[in-house]
């Protein structure tokens, strides 16, 4: 039992420390992109430099650093949203990187060696791929914003480069941003038209980048609740349960079976993690989720990210403490982790786990047997020996 909870532990302490390690080289990474631009504006104002329109502003500025500083600024946005283990921020943050590579080593011919940096971070992110697995919508949402704000940057900024190249002529920014918003969503209204190859090739860019963005953003939306519900349905039922804010249980028995009955009258959804043979001993409305031996598969399953509660009530305790590990590493840090404690002697190894609350069956029978013999109230304070007064009372 001990052995085996060490393990879990480092297992969990060297999964976060990659996480950590992974979020400082790609803030390392746009470090490395954004620093010589920053440089250079700040030699541009410290020069006092006055500039009659917009195309000189961005040609002294360099056309090739502007994409240059908003892959940086992307990539410093995207060192966040991995921390949340997002598939589609892994497969952005490499594609950023490779761009990177690309205009350094091929476009601008850069010297530095900057290029190491970035195929280290990619090879890192390689090799820790199935770590980012999950599909959140929310962070699909924050991604998807972040990209049209940038595409609505790049436009803007490559109107006004090109702002001769159109007719009328594009001469301040809100000429620009209206022309690339009508470029985006494919409205063409035609009353600004390209005149030269280059101002038409822009064009093209604008509608090909926002048909891809766009697309890709309602596919990544959308694609997400259709394919849960196509899942549902292929497993024979469209389940009643919404898994967001709700309540996960880990184990099956009798005691199990009760909770679960008292916490549906109370209003709260429930998902039951069990065994498969399990499964009959509880209600056909319950939604239920196959135990998996690694508990990780199915605490994603039952979406324990989004849930408020997991509690684990194996009969096993060393399985309780292997779930509670689990959980720490998939839970956000607002969902309460609470287990049982099936052996007296177990309580202070499941204490060093820290979950939010523990409970014990023998505390709270030891507890109500004195109290009724000693003619003491049982009254609230009791929930804190039946805790072990290691529960959080917020809701």
């Amino acid at each position: 039992m001990i052995k085996n909870n060490k393990i879990n532990f480092l297992y969990l302490i060297s999964k976060r420390a990659i996480n950590l390690i992974i979020f400082l080289m790609v803030i390392f990474d746009s470090y490395l992109s954004l620093y010589p631009i920053l440089l250079k504006c700040y030699g541009i104002i410290q020069n006092n430099w006055n500039f009659n329109t917009w195309h000189d502003a961005i040609v002294l500025f360099g056309i090739i650093d502007i994409p240059r500083f908003f892959m940086g600024l992307f990539l410093f946005f995207m060192a966040f949203i991995l921390m949340l283990k997002t598939r589609l921020s892994w497969i952005l943050t490499l594609l950023t990187l490779f761009c990177l590579i690309f205009v350094d080593k091929i476009i601008i011919r850069n010297n530095n060696n900057n290029y190491i940096y970035f195929l280290v971070t990619i090879l890192f992110l390689l090799s820790s791929w199935k770590d980012f697995y999950r599909r959140s919508l929310g962070s699909i949402s924050l991604i998807s914003t972040i990209s049209i704000l940038f595409l609505l940057s790049y436009g803007v900024l490559g109107s006004l480069y090109l702002g001769s190249q159109f007719s009328p002529r594009i001469e301040n920014a809100y000429s620009a941003i209206y022309f690339v918003i009508v470029c985006m969503s494919t409205v063409g209204f035609g009353d600004i038209v390209p005149t030269t190859d280059e101002s038409r090739l822009f064009t093209l860019t604008l509608i090909i980048f926002g048909i891809t963005i766009f697309t890709a953003s309602v596919a990544s939306v959308g694609g997400s609740i259709i394919r849960n519900n196509v899942k549902k349905i292929t497993n024979g039922k469209i389940l009643k349960v919404s898994r967001n804010n709700h309540c996960v249980i880990i184990g099956s028995s009798y005691f199990s079976r009760s909770i679960c009955e008292k916490i549906i009258k109370s209003g709260l959804e429930i998902t039951i993690i069990c065994k498969k043979e399990d499964m009959g001993l509880f209600s056909k409305n319950i939604d239920l989720v196959e135990e998996d031996s690694q508990f990780s598969t199915s605490l994603k399953q039952a979406n324990a990210e989004d849930a408020k509660y997991v509690i684990s009530l194996m009969e096993n305790d060393s399985d309780n403490a292997f779930a509670i590990l689990s959980a720490k590493e998939i839970c956000n840090s607002s969902t309460k982790i609470i287990s049982l404690v099936n052996e007296f002697s177990n309580i202070n190894k499941i204490k060093t786990l820290h979950p939010d609350g523990i409970l014990s069956l023998q505390n709270l029978g030891a507890e109500i047997i004195t109290r009724l013999i000693n003619k003491e109230p049982i009254d609230e304070s009791i929930i804190n020996v039946f805790f072990n007064g290691n529960i959080n009372n917020e809701n």
